[in-house]
């Protein structure tokens, strides 16, 4: 089920559960068929208890937490970047995912001024280029050290679709960074 759709769900139970406190209808939970109750169930004879305080559901507030100092000062990121979240790559390495809404060839300028390197082309299409940040060691690392720029704006694409939480946003141009150094 879509996000979307599991959230409003998700609201609709939430109404219909408060709808019911606030008129004391109160759902009882039931043991599971087939399960064996902790105490045998009360006969007909049985008072009934006296109803619930209303229970008023509220929701719990959506708090977004701030991303983290996520590298080490010694990779340059593109200024208007948006963090978008880092990753375990293995054997003590993270990788770290930036988002823009700014053209590929900027962005690719931008890295090639940083770093004085022309990089290398990975692929024409959709473009991506890399540039070394270290050497790669095998028997330490899982990726080179590296940054990689990705191109997302074809025409078959309406960009890279990044989630977090409900919130979603579409980039046309991502930034990969692999740090180098003991600051993995």
């Amino acid at each position: 089920m879509p996000k979307t759709m599991m959230t409003a769900a998700c609201l609709m139970v939430g109404l219909s559960i408060s709808a019911r406190a606030q008129t004391g209808n109160v759902p009882v939970p039931r043991p599971f068929p087939g399960s064996s109750p902790a105490s045998p169930p009360a006969g007909p004879s049985a008072p009934a208890p006296a109803p619930a305080p209303a229970a008023v559901v509220q929701s719990a507030p959506i708090v977004e937490s701030a991303p983290p100092s996520p590298l080490p000062t010694t990779v340059p990121v593109y200024p208007s970047a948006e963090f978008l979240d880092s990753y375990d790559a293995g054997s003590g390495q993270r990788y770290y995912l930036y988002g823009s809404n700014l053209p590929y060839s900027e962005i690719v300028a931008f890295y090639r001024n940083a770093l004085k390197s022309g990089g290398r082309e990975l692929y024409k299409a959709p473009a991506m280029q890399q540039f070394d940040l270290g050497r790669f060691q095998d028997d330490t690392m899982a990726y080179p050290p590296s940054v990689v720029i990705k191109d997302y704006s074809s025409a078959n694409s309406g960009g890279y679709l990044f989630v977090s939480g409900t919130t979603e946003k579409r980039y046309r141009t991502i930034i990969q960074i692999v740090p180098p150094g003991p600051g993995r």
